[in-house]
């Protein structure tokens, strides 16, 4: 059985551009639908975070203020639900290693933003799985998360200067996208702008429709709206790999 590792953010707030703090976490729709797809495949899923906290769903995301329905709402908050006591108890990314997976899936939310962007683990961890080959996975504002992957080097993220991920093609949650429905100029950063700021070439299409890029071993999803179809596209790969 193919085996996939989670990373999901474990904060709970994000640190605006003036200084101010602004409640978040994971979005619901892309956690809940993301593991769905894979655990129905027949895919393990094991759910990691940063120092192993609990990780909190951002509440924007529980009921139709994320632009759900009332009915998906209700069947997002209900998966969780069913994962309460995987969530309550995540693996401490330093205690992983890449070995054990054939591949990790980082959701987003505006949390990886907060912690993911800047985790050393994480970047030990990607780093592992794209030199082996394995798949690479994120969603959203999931690929903050894929800032993490600098290199052996350690050289300034600034300049790109040892970014893993350089030259690779991938979307994220757009600049448009940010600025038209999601927290906008506000936010610490834009993650497409530090992406290709960082030597990614970004493929993005229509704001607010599902786009999913592979490009090798490497899976991108845009946005919420993206996250069946890049989990599906994950166990695509693994099963191209022979690992599914």
């Amino acid at each position: 059985m193919a085996r996939i590792l989670m990373v999901v953010s474990a904060a709970d707030s994000l640190t605006l551009a003036d200084g101010s703090s602004h409640p978040t976490g994971y979005w619901a729709e892309e956690v809940a639908v993301s593991h769905r797809v894979l655990r129905e495949a027949g895919v393990d899923v094991d759910v990691a975070t940063p120092g192993g906290a609990r990780p909190t769903a951002d509440p924007v995301s529980l009921d139709e203020r994320s632009g759900a329905s009332e009915e998906s709402a209700a069947e997002f908050r209900a998966y969780l639900d069913s994962l309460a006591g995987e969530l309550a108890k995540p693996l401490a990314l330093a205690d992983v290693t890449a070995a054990d997976y054939d591949g990790v899936y980082i959701p987003g939310g505006h949390g990886p933003m907060e912690d993911l962007a800047n985790d050393a683990d994480l970047g030990r961890l990607l780093s592992a799985f794209d030199r082996d080959g394995k798949v690479v996975a994120a969603l959203c504002h999931g690929p903050a998360g894929v800032l993490s992957a600098s290199g052996a080097s350690g050289e300034s993220r600034d300049t790109g200067a040892g970014f893993v991920f350089s030259g690779r093609r991938l979307t994220v949650f757009t600049d448009e996208e940010e600025r038209g429905g999601g927290l906008g100029e506000v936010v610490p950063y834009f993650v497409e702008s530090r992406l290709r700021d960082l030597g990614a070439v970004i493929d993005s299409g229509p704001a607010w429709q599902p786009r999913v890029v592979v490009d090798g071993n490497l899976i991108t999803g845009q946005n919420p709206q993206s996250s069946a179809e890049t989990a599906g596209a994950v166990v695509e790969a693994l099963k191209e790999r022979g690992a599914a």
